[in-house]
């Protein structure tokens, strides 16, 4: 074998279990307000107290509202929920970021800009898309909420290992492709089925010369292809972008950390259940036309024709498009929208900010086009002023949104009404997703500003 993968996984392994799952020790947990409420009941109830504290990091994202912070949360539900995670964290001892604390911001944005998520980790969180942390060089996965009460009481958790599988990105990106195109147009290949049971490391030329950023929306998106989760070995541009942060070794501790780290890569002889090899120069930016992220094309390709989808897809195919209102055989590009949503943990970076910016710098907001900026924490906020773009945006016509995962998923105050087109640099447009009846268009910063200051579908290569 001699993966990347087993050198973690077998290096974390408390027992296996004969003929079951593998105890494995877990180095780092997150919690946000969500899926932690059942978990510290079920720790109260049984008299417990977390086993290692200080490996337990908390912080609201989900239900934060994106305005008026300092002021308390209208939505009943929502206050709750944050509410009851500040009670959480102070009743255990545990660390807590909250709301418009200088560190509070969406949990998967901040764990790898602080330096908590650390290469040859192991790390979850009661979140689908934990597998963001994985571009650190970490193993990192989402959890159910009763796991997540098994780690907080034992720092360990039961795991039936996952297969490996290696996706080889070979060759240079072309101008305005972004690793966004890259993870859609892997789901369009693989189906959001296609890498169930497996945890995917991303190699080749395209993924080594991606930012942290970059990498940390891939891995971000591994979630979409049915995979448990995505990671990719890190290098010199993974020891630099964690070099000084916080949480980060210091001075000696550095040293020894990164002659460790260099060690994290799969051998030569590395053997992948499954391995599969894509060419950068076949990807274009991308958009999404249906109602899963593996429903997506090239933004000047046209919309599958229902020649083009097998008997057994074509129902789910057709009831897709009706909800989209969109066409088979239907070029998507001029297409009229209605919202435009920067943000999420897929791209709510300080990069996506400055893609965002190329864009839009010196020209205006298309009018009816309504825009959520949104950072993913307080830290990319302040960057954002520092380097400018935030003049850039009000220029434009943009205003900045206070840090949360906003419009992602609807559970603040940022939904997309009925029937309304949101170009979303978030994870996933399912129906509804974004609010009840809302139609998602998944796509790069770059398209998303492209269609901020032309009020449509714009290849944003006419733009650049």
């Amino acid at each position: 074998m001699n993966t990347l993968f087993d050198k973690i996984w077998d290096k974390h392994v408390v027992q296996q279990i004969e003929d079951g799952p593998t105890q494995l020790y877990i180095d780092r947990l997150y919690c946000h307000e969500v899926t932690s409420p059942q978990a510290f009941a079920g720790m109260r109830e049984r008299g417990l107290k977390c086993f290692r504290p200080d490996h337990i990091y908390c912080m609201p994202d989900h239900n934060t509202p994106t305005h008026d912070q300092d002021k308390p949360i209208e939505d009943p539900v929502s206050k709750k929920q944050v509410d009851t995670l500040a009670k959480n964290a102070a009743d255990f001892g545990l660390t807590h970021y909250g709301m418009m604390s200088k560190d509070n911001g969406i949990i998967h944005v901040v764990g790898p800009e602080k330096g908590l998520s650390l290469p040859g980790m192991t790390i979850v969180c009661g979140d689908s898309h934990t597998s963001t942390h994985g571009a650190m060089g970490a193993v990192a996965f989402g959890i159910g909420t009763s796991e997540v009460e098994m780690v907080m009481a034992s720092q360990c958790i039961l795991q039936q290992k996952p297969k490996s599988m290696r996706i080889n990105i070979n060759g240079q990106l072309q101008k305005g492709v972004t690793p966004k195109d890259v993870a859609l147009y892997l789901m369009s290949k693989l189906t959001t089925s296609g890498a169930t049971g497996y945890f995917v490391e991303y190699s080749g030329q395209a993924v080594k010369e991606m930012t942290m950023e970059g990498r940390l929306t891939l891995c971000n998106l591994s979630i979409e292809m049915g995979a448990r989760g995505g990671f990719v070995a890190p290098d010199e541009t993974t020891f630099e972008y964690i070099k000084g942060r916080e949480f980060a070794p210091k001075s000696e501790a550095w040293d020894k950390a990164v002659e460790y780290w260099k060690s994290l890569k799969s051998g030569d002889d590395a053997v992948f259940d499954k391995e599969l090899n894509f060419d950068a120069a076949d990807i274009e930016p991308r958009i999404t036309y249906g109602t899963n992220p593996g429903m997506g094309i090239g933004i000047t390709e046209a919309v599958p024709t229902l020649d083009d989808i097998d008997e057994a897809g074509k129902a789910s195919f057709q009831k897709s498009l009706d909800y989209m209102g969109f066409a088979p055989g239907e070029k998507l590009l001029g297409h009229a929208i209605d919202y435009v949503f920067l943000g999420a943990c897929t791209n709510g970076r300080i990069e996506d900010f400055r893609a965002f910016a190329s864009i839009v710098k010196g020209r205006k907001k298309a009018e009816g086009v309504v825009a959520w900026l949104v950072p993913g924490s307080w830290a990319v906020d302040k960057q954002i002023r520092e380097e400018g773009l935030d003049k850039v945006f009000a220029e434009a016509g943009f205003e900045i949104r206070q840090p949360g995962c906003s419009a992602c998923l609807a559970m603040n105050d940022d939904k997309v009404p009925a029937g309304k087109y949101a170009v979303s640099t978030s994870n996933r447009n399912f129906e509804g997703r974004q609010g009840p009846g809302s139609r998602t268009i998944l796509a790069s910063p770059l398209v998303a500003a492209a269609a901020a200051v032309t009020g449509k579908i714009t290849d944003p290569r006419e733009l650049i």
